[in-house]
């Protein structure tokens, strides 16, 4: 798979079809496609929700989303405004496609 200009398939919403498809590489051009560049602090948040996703088999909504945050980062980077500066606006969601995951359940 090359991304160079190419991504892997995505669904209607921009969500990887296939799991497996996702390496930083395709997160750095999901993010790129967003105007976005990822830091290391966007990667710690990106691992981490991968892991999570390992754990549970699910993408967290915002609530199990900010709780694990907290539990392994600490309560400055599980808040709200935090994410949103780094996603923006929806930030389960919007993390959760550049990690390579489905979108989260309940989020519209």
């Amino acid at each position: 798979m090359s991304v160079a200009g190419n991504l892997p398939p995505l669904d209607p919403e921009g969500y990887l079809e296939n799991l497996n498809d996702w390496n930083e590489t395709v997160a750095e051009a999901l993010a790129a496609d967003e105007g976005k560049s990822l830091t290391a602090s966007h990667w710690e948040i990106l691992h981490l929700l991968r892991q999570f996703y390992q754990e549970y088999e699910l993408s967290p909504a915002m609530r199990p989303f900010s709780k694990y945050l907290r539990q392994h980062l600490g309560p400055d980077k599980a808040r709200s405004i935090y994410l949103m500066q780094l996603f923006g606006e929806s930030p389960a969601k919007a993390a959760a496609r550049l990690a390579g995951l489905p979108k989260p359940d309940n989020c519209l």
